[in-house]
């Protein structure tokens, strides 16, 4: 999945290291492995591959992480799953 972008940063994901207790949530629930847990705690490996989702901040234990689902449009990336990446895709 790491190959599916949609725009370079413009994700609204944020981490909050000092509130994150390492417990690894993130990283588990991530289907574009957006997160790493590193000397204990998580970092973000690679924001542009988040899809806003939500599925980070629904499952961390210290509302360490935040994002507004949605708003980088993974509409459109699995719009382009179904369809092609040459379709003609709008952005909700």
């Amino acid at each position: 999945m790491q190959s599916f972008r949609y725009l370079n940063n413009v994700t609204t994901l944020q981490l909050d290291v000092e509130k994150c207790i390492g417990c690894g949530m993130c990283e588990i629930v991530c289907p574009h492995t957006v997160f790493k847990v590193e000397n204990p705690k998580a970092r973000i490996a690679d924001r542009d591959a988040c899809m806003e989702c939500g599925a980070c901040a629904a499952n961390c234990p210290t509302a360490a992480i935040s994002v507004t689902p949605g708003v980088g449009c993974a509409s459109y990336i699995i719009q382009t799953w179904i369809k092609g990446k040459d379709a003609i895709i709008e952005c909700c």
